[in-house]
């Protein structure tokens, strides 16, 4: 009988989740507006990103559906139907599990952020999305990567913890395990000088989990109960090394930690899947600065912080997550 992914949650050896999906697709030649379309129109490409993953070690695989929702889609194709793209993503990366038959590993089914602010935050609908549109979004990907059968959901690269709490309303009808990750900035406190990540919205990881537990985005319950992983992915920060790719993960996390224990919140599991450093142009083509060997220095520490599922975001390829597998062999 093969073991449920809250089955391997509960195990204490380190989840390794995989790396960057469109900066793979654009390495392989595939260039698109939006990179879910891949998944109709370069599905072989899709495949092969998903089976090198597999191949580098990560046991944790998520759709090509960071930007399915019909919100990111009628902006590059408004004839793409959202919720055929998410289930052909999730067949996709079952294939790529199926075909493989030394170890288990499973489906993670990905919601992304809307593109833009959302009512909720702006305070209108003349600047941002109404809140009934973000929600349908997240309900047309959630329910197709549902019916295909994938074993988890991941929120990810959140720019908002109230589209956030959203996106979980969403997500817990499934029934289905839930990561939420949130995407944070380097901001300062002016007063004690103490570095505090926030989101666009000025969130922090506190925040998260009060917006979370005040049910303002799901009628009163309190969602906390419905996320079984909270972490952070991405983060580029353009101006300060020290807080992007792995130390940035690193002091997220730490913080994200804090911020459960001063809530008295010990139930949850932590995840990080940074991006690969900062973000430059070599003759057009994106180039990361932390390399395979930089990052894994940092994933001790990235562990003895809290975190239980590893693995990485923009600009990070198989050979970042090869380099995790062996380090998380040792650890």
């Amino acid at each position: 009988m093969s073991t449920s992914f809250l089955e391997r949650l509960r195990d204490p050896r380190l989840i390794l989740y995989d790396g960057g999906f469109g900066t793979e697709l654009f390495a392989r030649g595939v260039e698109m507006t939006n990179s879910s379309l891949a998944c109709q129109h370069h599905p072989d490409t899709v495949l092969d990103v998903h089976q090198a993953y597999l191949k580098a070690g990560a046991e944790l695989l998520h759709t090509n559906t960071f930007v399915a929702s019909p919100l990111h889609l009628e902006m590059a194709d408004p004839e793409a139907d959202s919720a055929q793209i998410a289930a052909r993503a999730a067949q996709l990366a079952k294939q790529a599990i199926a075909e493989r038959n030394d170890s288990p590993a499973w489906v993670a089914g990905s919601l992304g952020p809307s593109p833009g602010a959302i009512e909720a935050d702006s305070g209108d609908t003349e600047f941002g999305i109404p809140n009934d549109k973000v929600r349908e979004a997240h309900t047309q990907v959630a329910a197709a990567l549902a019916d295909e059968g994938v074993d988890l959901f991941v929120i990810e690269t959140m720019f908002s913890a109230k589209e956030a709490a959203i996106a979980v309303d969403v997500a817990r009808q499934h029934g289905l395990p839930v990561a939420l990750n949130l995407t944070y900035k380097y901001t300062k406190d002016r007063k004690s000088g103490d570095v505090i990540y926030r989101t666009d919205w000025g969130n922090s990881a506190g925040d998260m989990l009060d917006i979370l537990a005040s049910g303002e985005m799901a009628g009163g319950d309190n969602l906390l109960e419905s996320v079984d992983i909270l972490g952070l992915n991405c983060g580029a920060e353009q101006r300060r090394s020290e807080h992007t790719g792995m130390p940035y993960a690193v002091t997220g996390i730490r913080q994200l930690s804090q911020a459960l224990q001063q809530r008295g919140i010990g139930d949850k599991h932590m995840m990080a899947f940074p991006n690969a450093g900062m973000p430059t142009l070599d003759d057009g083509a994106p180039f990361y600065s932390e390399t395979p060997e930089a990052m894994v220095t940092l994933l001790p520490e990235l562990v003895e912080a809290g975190a239980s599922i590893v693995g990485g975001c923009c600009g990070t390829n198989p050979d970042h997550i090869r380099a995790f597998k062996a380090a998380i062999e040792t650890l």
